[in-house]
């Protein structure tokens, strides 16, 4: 079977409890769209089970591209790590909940840091695969629709940092599956669920905010929560 979550934001516990209810085997494929990491203190956790599973397909996320470039520093001289507390770069972590990341990341040998550096350059921006004859587009988030311009023409930041309009179905023949967007700010009744309308298939159902966590199965479009 292939499943897609997103949105993990640490929340460790739940993905454990998530494998557990969907029986992850080696022949099983999971996409996990972005956002593994911050707010929760088991981002770095995730990462290193992700690591060790060549069936778990990572697609970056905004927090993941924050967090790059100031792990890149901490891991090349870990001495700077207090001088980073005043550069945009690490504010701007901070802020969108990475300092718990960033205390376990610093917590590591020096040669599991460059490997989780590396993992994370890994990432992909998107895929697109064909599950029993159903079109899937995997990415953490997309743009505003834009009729002119064509999937492989949108930017990286629009891939990790856009607002996708839900109202509008992106194409007749293909399901879109993104993160990013909790589903109760597309709509209020969708709050601790995944949103299905117009072939957009939203999976960020808010986990690290209390509510479940959600995923898909690509093959049945069965939807699976842990609390």
């Amino acid at each position: 079977m292939i499943y897609a979550v997103s949105d993990l934001h640490g929340c460790s516990e739940k993905y454990k409890r998530l494998m557990e209810a969907i029986r992850f085997c080696d022949s099983d494929t999971l996409y996990i769209l972005g956002d593994v990491v911050d707010r929760g203190d088991g981002g770095i956790g995730i990462l290193l089970d992700m690591m060790a599973r060549p069936n778990v397909i990572p697609i970056i996320g905004n927090h993941e591209s924050l967090a790059l470039g100031v792990m890149k520093k901490i891991a090349a001289v870990p001495a700077v790590s207090k001088s980073l507390e005043n550069t945009t770069s690490y504010t701007l972590w901070m802020l969108s909940g990475g300092d718990v990341t960033a205390e376990a990341f610093c917590a590591l040998d020096r040669k599991t840091q460059k490997k989780i550096i590396e993992y994370i350059e890994s990432f992909m921006i998107y895929d697109e695969i064909s599950v029993n004859g159903r079109k899937f587009h995997l990415s953490h988030t997309l743009p505003d629709y834009d009729p002119d311009k064509q999937i492989h023409d949108v930017s990286y930041l629009e891939f990790i940092y856009g607002e996708p309009d839900y109202a509008v179905p992106y194409g007749s023949d293909t399901y879109f599956v993104t993160g990013h967007t909790m589903t109760m700010l597309i709509d209020r009744e969708f709050a601790g669920r995944i949103y299905r309308k117009n072939n957009h298939i939203a999976i960020d159902c808010g986990t690290s905010f209390g509510y479940p966590l959600g995923c898909i199965c690509l093959d049945t479009l069965e939807e699976i929560y842990v609390e």
